[in-house]
Formats: structure tokens, C-alpha cells, sequence
């Protein structure tokens, strides 16, 4: 009788423990800000652009916030854009910094506002980012650059796809520049912008950058497989713009030596750029971890770090 009640009371303090330990998993210091790619958004009606993360994150302990930004615009406004509403975060929970979690155009997003303000960046988080540029840009202006008649055509469609984007979404004040952002994401433009804010870059070929510059961590992942689901309407266009990188290892739109940042967590997920998201609405690769899991992962890397 001794043993069973000791068993009984043993299993009532872990079911009062359990529920407390398990919602501080990804209960990081600071909070965590989300940052949507190129033709991004917050979210659409019920379709979240970082798909089913935010309450993932939410449900662990984590305080979450995505922003909204131009979908199609140059790095350096979209990281202005980004700064503001950085500033408006910690005046909402009176935190002194945010990680930053940026997803494609995102992740060069992200490392704008941690160069120009480090003091209220406690970490980058790079996934799928395009760090060196894709080659995917680069053939796009190679086969419409600019002033031609093909290129006038391709921005325009692209920016009004953009205004109905950031309408749709609630961000119809934001500016759009197809072309600014297709340069930016070249790898030309890339080169540039890495001059001006080189933290957390690689300097070999394809290796880890500094894991902390001027006081902020720097992290990222990225997938290597361009298609995943038979399910996904998206895959096929991802293996179609898979062919820019003539065989080397990609996700679909961005190279996985462009990707590295800081400390490279993996660049070989079975995942493509938008499974890295968790997108088309969780149609993901169903042999590789689930990217909801690994985002949680990351939180809870951050918050071991004291971040």
C-alpha cells in the first residue's frame, strides 16, 4: 500500500509540474519578431504567412509578433520599415531588444535593423535567407533587365501583385518597388548590401559566419530539396526555379551557401523555400521534421542562450 501511494503521489505532483514545464519551452528572454520574405504578409484572412508557427510558439511561452513590411521593395527600406515597428514592440512590452526571425528577404531584413541598431537585436535568425543572393534574381534581370520593355512589364505585374498583397493584409501604406527588390536580392545587390553590413557573414565560400557580432547572435537553417509534396501546387514552380542554380544545392529560389549566417543550425533540410515556413498551408515534406518543430527548437536554443 506504502509503494502504491507513493506511485499515486508521485504521478500527481508530475501532471502539476508537466503542463508548467511544458508551456516555458520556448519561453525566450526577449521577444521573438517574424519577418515575411519577398510578396510576403502577416497574414491573408486565415492563411498565416509563417503557417501555425506564431501559436506554436505562443502555446510554449514565447511572446510573438509579426510585422509587416513591403512585399516587394529594396533591403535597406524594407529594414527601415522593420526598425519602426521593432521600436514600437518594445514600447508595447518595455523589452530592450527582440530576435528576429526573418524568412527569405527577410533574413537581410532582419540583419539591416541588428547592423544599425545592435543595441535592440538580442539575435538574427536567417531561414532560407538570402545572405549572397539567388541566382534565380540574377536571371530575372538577366533575361529583363532594366529599361526594357520585358522588365517594364514583369515590375509592374510585380508591384501591383505586391499592392494587393500588402492591401489584402493591412499594410496598403507600404511602398512598392519590384525592381529595388530584385536587385537587392541579386547577387550584385547582395555584395553591396554585405559591404555596408557585413555581420554575421561567412568569409569562406560556404562556411559559418561570427556566431556574435557587436552584441547580437547570429543564427540560421535552410532546406535543400526543391520538391516535397505531390500535394502542393507551389513544388513544381520551385523545381522549375531550381534550375537557375545549375545543380548546386537549393531550395528552390536561394543557394545553400547564400543561406549560411552565423551558426549554420543545418542547410540540408528535405525541405523547400516555402516548406521552410511551414507553407502551402503545412503541405510539407511528411519524411522530414516538421518546420513548426524546428522553429521551436530555435526559440528554445535562444532561450537556453539567455535570449
Amino acid at each position: 500500500m506504502k509503494t502504491w501511494m507513493t506511485w499515486l503521489c508521485a504521478c500527481v505532483l508530475a501532471l502539476a509540474v508537466w503542463p508548467a514545464a511544458a508551456g516555458t519551452y520556448s519561453q525566450t528572454r526577449y521577444p521573438i519578431v517574424l519577418v515575411h520574405g519577398l510578396l510576403g504578409f502577416d497574414k491573408l484572412g486565415p492563411v498565416e504567412y509563417f503557417y501555425g508557427i506564431p501559436s506554436a510558439l505562443r502555446s510554449d511561452g514565447a511572446k510573438v509578433y509579426v510585422v509587416q513590411v513591403a512585399a516587394a521593395n529594396s533591403t535597406e527600406v524594407r529594414g527601415e520599415q522593420l526598425l519602426t515597428q521593432v521600436k514600437q514592440i518594445l514600447a508595447a512590452t518595455g523589452a530592450s531588444k527582440v530576435n528576429l526571425m526573418g524568412h527569405s528577404h527577410g533574413g537581410p531584413t532582419s540583419r539591416y535593423v541588428a547592423s544599425v541598431r545592435p543595441d535592440l537585436v538580442a539575435s538574427v535568425t536567417s531561414i532560407g535567407g538570402v545572405n549572397k543572393g539567388s541566382a534565380v534574381a540574377d536571371v530575372l534581370l538577366g533575361v529583363a533587365p532594366p529599361g526594357s520593355l520585358s522588365n517594364t512589364v514583369l515590375v509592374s505585374v510585380t508591384n501591383g501583385l505586391a499592392t494587393v498583397i500588402n492591401f489584402l493584409s493591412g499594410g496598403s501604406g507600404l511602398t512598392q518597388n519590384a525592381l529595388a527588390a530584385a536587385k537587392s536580392l541579386s547577387t550584385a545587390g547582395s555584395a553591396k548590401f554585405n559591404a555596408a553590413y557585413p555581420e554575421g557573414l561567412p568569409t569562406t565560400a560556404c562556411g559559418e559566419g561570427a556566431y556574435s557580432a557587436r552584441g547580437v547572435a547570429y543564427y540560421s537553417w535552410s532546406g535543400a530539396k526543391p520538391y516535397t509534396n505531390l500535394f502542393d501546387i507551389a513544388d513544381p514552380a520551385l523545381a522549375l526555379t531550381s534550375l537557375a542554380f545549375a545543380g548546386a544545392r537549393n531550395d528552390g529560389l536561394v543557394g545553400t551557401c547564400s543561406s549560411h549566417l552565423g551558426r549554420v543550425i543545418r542547410d540540408n533540410y528535405a525541405m523547400n523555400h516555402l516548406d521552410e515556413v511551414n507553407q502551402t498551408i503545412g503541405l510539407v515534406n511528411l519524411f522530414e521534421t516538421n518546420p513548426v518543430t524546428i522553429f521551436r527548437q530555435q526559440a528554445n536554443r535562444l532561450k537556453n542562450a539567455g535570449l
